[in-house]
């Protein structure tokens, strides 16, 4: 966060823009307006802080709902004049309960995601992935230890490598959703220590 918020570029009403993507999965979650407090509290507090041009007040991202946007970095464009907020999002990002201001989420990760999620309610006798979901943890866990030996045995750098990571890593995210989190946890924290190399 490299961001010196006496350095940007204001409006005629002091303000700068505000994107707010997720870290994890490069969705754009939302746009908002920030004057320079907002910015200062932001990159002291770790959580996104704008300015409301209706309420003429500032206010914290998540306040009221609890669906905070955890800073994971803040950059400035070319101008000085709009800012990116990378963050980890606790919830839906839109004030309508929607996962954006645009609907849902359009990236692949969280696509993924969301779909793992959704086969908890799909039928186990028609779903592999709801059997795996529902059914006792060590099939699921053993999953990924047979694709992780298949991963180790396939030729390296083959097309089979690649189609054996890919299902090494499908059946560790349906093994996070199974023990109750969001596989999208797993980009976030991917995308947590690569923006603190």
């Amino acid at each position: 966060m490299s961001v010196d918020p006496a350095t940007l570029t204001y409006d005629d009403d002091g303000l700068v823009a505000c994107i707010c993507q997720d870290a994890a999965s490069g969705d754009v979650l939302m746009f908002a307006w920030a004057n320079r407090e907002a910015v200062e509290r932001t990159l002291a507090s770790g959580r996104a802080w704008f300015w409301s041009r209706s309420r003429g007040e500032l206010w914290e991202k998540g306040a009221t709902s609890g669906n905070v946007l955890a800073i994971v970095d803040v950059s400035a464009d070319c101008d000085g004049d709009a800012l990116l907020y990378r963050v980890t999002p606790s919830g839906p990002a839109c004030h309508t309960g929607s996962e954006t201001c645009w609907g849902e989420r359009t990236s692949f990760p969280a696509a993924l995601a969301r779909t793992i999620l959704q086969r908890r309610d799909a039928d186990p006798s028609e779903s592999y992935v709801a059997r795996l979901l529902h059914g006792p943890r060590e099939h699921a866990a053993r999953k990924v230890g047979e694709e992780a030996t298949e991963v180790l045995l396939a030729v390296p750098g083959s097309d089979e490598q690649i189609g054996e990571v890919a299902d090494l890593v499908f059946h560790a995210l349906v093994l996070t959703a199974r023990d109750g989190r969001d596989p999208m946890d797993v980009f976030a924290e991917l995308a947590r220590r690569h923006a603190g190399s």
